[in-house]
């Protein structure tokens, strides 16, 4: 596994590859989750190139960028289990020099859910998603479902600005008790990550009334809110019942749907979905 920190370092070696080329973002501090990404790229494709950087420009005002989990020695160690062929890290100098001045919007589907909770975040997700594509120029690019609203924007990006780049959505990994894997974790409190299990038990409580014919969203977020609120550490930032592709709100359930959740424990902000097309064996860990 080859690691480098410049844009003409990755460019070198991207030039000697052969045949397609998989591509695996992430901001570090890795888990399970990520993981996954990189043994299905690994499946699907020639070569893997992971990248880790932790864009400034995703966070807002008083977001924690500052104390941003990262542990790089781990996070190499684990992709060299993953047979990831070369791993990029560049700094901020290297990715936003000081003349920087362009930035990429897409609208529509960034204007809610988190694109609302968190303005500008989306504009520097696309941004630099969009520099790192032409960096490495991948074939296909995998991204986990947990983050879907970004999956699902960067899908637009690609289509609109002809990347020619297959967006792969991986299954969310979670752990024993549902909760989704995320860096973000480690920040909770042991009573904090007991309490954290209300999220995937309000998604799994959404989709359990679908399955038994309730079509009417409102009915479904006002259960889910019930249920929530009973955990006191919870603090709910939104619930949404949304088109799967176009994430606008739905009254009724009548396509294939994505029922989203931001909710606060303690301070640490958690995010997570869950899809009501069809019923998914999502990976559990430590799950046989």
């Amino acid at each position: 596994m080859q690691v480098v920190k410049t844009i003409p370092d990755i460019g070198a070696l991207r030039q000697e590859l052969d045949g397609s080329v998989g591509f695996v973002p992430t901001m570090g501090y890795l888990h399970e989750g990520h993981l996954a990404l990189a043994k299905q790229a690994r499946i699907e494709n020639c070569a893997v190139i992971a990248s880790i950087y932790v864009n400034p420009t995703q966070f807002g005002p008083g977001e924690d960028i500052g104390v941003y989990p990262r542990d790089l020695n781990r996070d190499l160690e684990l992709l060299r289990g993953e047979r990831v062929d070369i791993v990029f890290i560049p700094s901020d100098d290297e990715m936003y020099p000081p003349e920087f001045s362009s930035w990429v919007d897409v609208e529509k589907v960034t204007g809610r859910l988190e694109g609302a909770s968190r303005p500008g975040h989306f504009r520097g997700v696309t941004t630099v998603v969009a520099k790192l594509f032409n960096i490495v120029q991948p074939l296909r690019a995998y991204f986990g479902q947990k983050d879907i609203q970004q999956a699902v924007v960067i899908k637009r990006m690609v289509a609109d600005l002809n990347m020619g780049v297959e967006i792969v959505v991986v299954p969310t990994v979670r752990e024993s008790d549902g909760l989704a894997m995320s860096s973000r974790n480690i920040y909770l409190s042991p009573g904090e990550r007991q309490a954290s299990a209300i999220l995937f038990q309000a998604l799994t409580l959404a989709r359990q009334l679908w399955q038994d014919g309730e079509k009417k969203t409102d009915k479904i977020r006002w259960q889910m809110t019930s249920l929530i609120q009973k955990e006191p550490l919870a603090q709910i930032d939104y619930i949404s019942i949304a088109d799967a592709e176009t994430l606008e709100e739905l009254q009724f359930i009548d396509r294939p749907a994505l029922v989203f959740l931001a909710v606060k424990i303690g301070k640490t902000r958690l995010i997570d979905n869950i899809s009501l097309e069809q019923v998914c064996h999502m990976p559990l860990r430590g799950s046989s």
